[in-house]
């Protein structure tokens, strides 16, 4: 991987290009104690991107992966870590790219594309629908379990399989336990109205994080969105259905 500054944080990425060298490019945002490996290597989403003739960057976020560790929660806000991304497209010199976040990483994508609409040419919210309105539940007790002793500690259900995430990624969960408790900001219903940019949302329809897709995905007119029958928040992220509605979503910017 290679690293660069943002901001005085030191931020690492991978950048790969397709057969023959080219490619339009897809930015990656991974989901809470993950990391690029995890969320889109080992799942076969760099591979089936880039047989699809995608330019793919991934990136760790801060504090996960093989990015720079910090340890205030003021440091972990999604718009801090959407600035990251849009810092990264200004190293690799990419004017305009696709988008696609997992979780967290969907709430990141989503400040990006607010934020800076102009870089964004279309984006995927995945892992995360209702949930980026609403808010997800539970971060205080998550915070907490990823801080306590051990795993025998932790007796929230919800906490107790973000801990058994952290450490089976080896992440730092000091680092993880000051992300999870930044500040949730919410984004209003008027603002995700107002994006104009394609927008696909995919989501397990047993995904207890990611909140229901529909009511989401009607706030925004530029939006579709796709259930995945039987799948959670865990097991959603390789699925078929969702590569393949991705690939259909992004082909579309070629018609």
């Amino acid at each position: 991987m290679q690293k660069f500054n943002s901001a005085g944080v030191e931020i690492a990425f991978q950048d790969s290009l397709p057969i023959g060298g080219e490619g339009s490019p897809i930015l990656l945002i991974h989901g809470f104690a993950s990391n690029h490996q995890v969320n889109w290597v080992a799942t076969g989403w760099e591979r089936t991107l880039l047989e699809a003739g995608y330019r793919v960057i991934m990136v760790d976020n801060r504090g996960h992966g093989q990015s720079q560790k910090l340890y205030s929660a003021s440091d972990y806000s999604s718009p801090i870590m959407a600035d990251d991304a849009k810092r990264l497209l200004d190293h690799l010199g990419v004017e305009k790219a696709a988008v696609m976040g997992y979780s967290m990483g969907a709430r990141i994508s989503a400040f990006l594309t607010l934020n800076y609409p102009n870089r964004v040419s279309r984006v995927v919210f995945a892992g995360l629908a209702e949930g980026m309105v609403t808010g997800v539940p539970g971060a205080e007790a998550i915070a907490d379990g990823l801080m306590a002793e051990s795993i025998a500690e932790v007796k929230d259900p919800g906490a107790r399989s973000f801990r058994i995430f952290a450490e089976q990624t080896k992440s730092d969960l000091k680092a993880l336990s000051a992300c999870m408790r930044s500040s949730r900001v919410k984004i209003k219903p008027e603002a995700l109205a107002a994006i104009k940019v394609p927008i696909l949302v995919v989501a397990g329809d047993a995904d207890e994080v990611a909140g229901p897709v529909a009511p989401f995905v009607a706030q925004m007119p530029m939006a579709r969105g796709v259930s995945l029958p039987g799948r959670n928040h865990m097991n959603a992220v390789g699925d078929k259905g969702y590569k393949q509605a991705v690939l259909d979503f992004l082909a579309e910017a070629n018609t």
